[in-house]
């Protein structure tokens, strides 16, 4: 009996240096949410020693806890009487630690995997609930890391690298989607085309620096006039589009006056030197009968070309 006694007491003692020296937090909850177990990692990350937190309430003890979040998937775990698992992509952390790895990238705290374990006493019934907080900053930050680096790649793919705007070929393969879904379902849909005005004597009086500033500037108008739905872009040097979803002609037009307007209205300011300028715009609404994007194209083209004959700093529509 002695010898029995002196065992399990051994073997409690390994149980407790393996908790201890597990590089994963470890906390055993009973149905109340008292802390029954808080292992040296949760000890060394929280600042909160064992015997400070043991007996107590997980919640008053941790008041910042998702106690909501935390109560539904250990009810899930009771109910299903199996392990649940929850990942750092659906919530980055339980526990807000620091983060203490070399591989931080800027990041202030701990990435956590949690798995949240029913435990059966000797009658087989589940008294206790084991969390086992596991650091994944490092995989984490890696492939954080490699979604934006790819993600920056896929921008530099389809974006001008002057105005941020989309790049021609990929603006063309919106207008070219626009367009086939104009052929199968109904719906308005137009193009604004525009360019600015005398644009080689702005390079010629004020240098090609004043000239990418002046370009730059009318982005950010284009940007700030349009839509979110909307689709704009440099279509190449001074000349600008943009795809209008659900927009008819007349409102088409109604856009294109307030980006001209808004320009004509501005001076703007390159090295001390006041530059004012406008822009001349073509408005075109998707009809049943263009043969192609490209004849769309053509037909817009037409309209900014009946524009500049015109006198610049105006808006044509095409019918």
């Amino acid at each position: 009996m002695n010898s029995e006694i002196t065992l399990n007491i051994s073997e409690f003692h390994w149980v407790t240096q393996i908790l201890d020296t597990m590089d994963a937090g470890l906390v055993v909850l009973d149905r109340d949410y008292v802390v029954s177990v808080w292992n040296s990692f949760m000890q060394s990350y929280s600042g909160v020693l064992s015997q400070d937190i043991i007996g107590k309430n997980l919640f008053d003890a941790v008041p910042d806890l998702p106690q909501e979040w935390l109560k539904n998937r250990v009810k899930t775990a009771l109910t299903l009487e199996t392990r649940t698992f929850s990942s750092w992509e659906n919530r980055p952390y339980l526990f807000r630690f620091h983060n203490f790895s070399p591989v931080s990238h800027g990041s202030s705290y701990m990435y956590q995997d949690v798995v949240i374990t029913p435990l059966r006493d000797l009658s087989g019934e589940i008294g206790h609930i084991a969390l086992q907080i596991n650091d994944v900053s490092e995989i984490a930050l890696n492939k954080i890391h490699l979604r934006e680096t790819n993600q920056h790649l896929s921008d530099i793919s389809r974006k001008d690298g002057l105005t941020g705007l989309l790049n021609r070929a990929f603006w063309e393969q919106k207008l070219r989607d626009e367009y086939n879904l104009r052929q199968f379902i109904e719906g308005k849909s137009s193009l604004v085309i525009f360019d600015i005005d005398h644009f080689k004597k702005i390079n010629d009086t004020y240098g090609h620096n004043a000239g990418d500033e002046v370009i730059k500037y009318t982005a950010d108008v284009l940007r700030k006039t349009a839509r979110v739905s909307d689709f704009c872009g440099r279509y190449g040097g001074e000349e600008f589009t943009v795809l209008l979803p659900n927009t008819t002609a007349d409102q088409a037009k109604y856009f294109a006056e307030r980006l001209r307007k808004r320009i004509a209205a501005e001076i703007l300011n390159v090295d001390g030197k006041l530059i004012r300028f406008t822009v001349s715009l073509g408005v075109c609404e998707y009809r049943s009968n263009m043969l192609s994007h490209i004849d769309w194209l053509k037909k817009v083209d037409r309209a900014l070309y009946h524009s500049k004959e015109n006198g610049r700093n105006q808006t044509t529509i095409i019918d």
